[in-house]
């Protein structure tokens, strides 16, 4: 059966994760260091690694020859729990078990000592979504948690959390990962992929992809599946972009007062294929970046824009 490359590819270690160094750094260093709270709060915008370091922290906490604070991946307990058999590390999804009843179920089985493994680890995915009376339960056994249990809930909403329960966990903010280091990683695995994949097109695939690894990696594999080269122009065509030569001609007309020539641009992106919601979206990415080009000394020091892209910019 067929893999998906982003699930390939996750980060078996805390070395491997790209971007969240800042992260992984504390993380290792209380693994080493027999350090670990007893709760963990992981937020951030999807895709730039909250579930895949909660994963490797569950593994690294119960490792049975941990290597500087990462997992080794070899014992029983590493094996155990990255083939999702470990009944230890219960992974729950809060966006379809947000009610009371679940949380309680977590928290009296939460007194009982871990079956195999050194700690009972916790992971709530979407934390956000649970109900007020399930935080209510959960609060409770935050507070006061048993020293075989570690929790550690994930959120891509932090402002809906109680103020409560942030303030009894160890909190660890995910950063939109840098475009130039999602292009090196789309690279690398396209590299081990025997994959065609352009300079410019692995720098718009990481544009789009606004900070998450996860969801570059699975636009690249759409580009890439039927056995073609992936080129920028494929990229754009396969996500209905139409890309900044086409917006620097629509600003153009708007600075010619070309109202009728305009009208036709717009004419011919809703008789595309193309969404008008993508195309307006350019057109203000465009109008920022041209006010970069102009007032900042090194645009190119700001800007994640392909060779060509920068050209039209410039000349724009």
């Amino acid at each position: 059966m067929h893999q998906a490359l982003y699930r390939k590819y996750r980060p078996i270690t805390f070395d491997d994760v790209y971007g969240q160094q800042h992260i992984t750094d504390v993380l290792r260093y209380e693994v080493e260091h027999g350090s670990v709270s007893h709760a963990y709060l992981f937020c951030g915008s999807r895709g730039t690694g909250k579930t895949t370091c909660a994963k490797i922290l569950a593994r690294a906490i119960n490792c049975k020859a941990p290597k500087n604070g990462s997992p080794c991946g070899q014992c029983a307990a590493c094996r155990e729990i990255a083939a999702g058999t470990a009944t230890d590390v219960i992974e729950m999804d809060a966006a379809s078990n947000n009610g009371v009843d679940a949380i309680r179920q977590i928290c009296d089985e939460a007194s009982y000592t871990p079956a195999m493994l050194n700690r009972k680890v916790y992971i709530i995915d979407e934390v956000h979504m649970l109900s007020q009376g399930a935080f209510n339960a959960l609060l409770k056994t935050i507070e006061e948690p048993p020293e075989h249990v570690v929790f550690i809930l994930a959120t891509t909403e932090l402002q809906k959390l109680p103020a409560t329960i942030i303030s009894r966990c160890q909190r660890f903010d995910f950063h939109r990962i840098d475009v130039k280091v999602i292009a090196r990683r789309l690279a690398y695995i396209a590299e081990q992929e025997n994959m065609a994949l352009s300079e410019d097109a692995a720098i718009l695939l990481a544009r789009q992809a606004q900070g998450g690894m996860r969801d570059a990696i699975g636009l690249m594999e759409l580009c890439g599946a039927g056995g073609s080269d992936i080129t920028a122009e494929q990229v754009r065509e396969l996500l209905g972009l139409s890309g900044y030569d086409a917006a620097a001609k629509a600003l153009t007309y708007v600075a010619q007062e070309d109202i009728g020539a305009l009208f036709g641009i717009i004419s011919d992106v809703v008789s595309s294929a193309k969404d008008i919601s993508v195309y307006w979206q350019e057109l203000l990415s465009f109008v920022r970046d041209m006010l970069i080009c102009k007032y900042a000394p090194d645009p190119a020091a700001y800007l994640d824009l392909t060779v060509q892209d920068l050209e039209i910019l410039t000349k724009a």
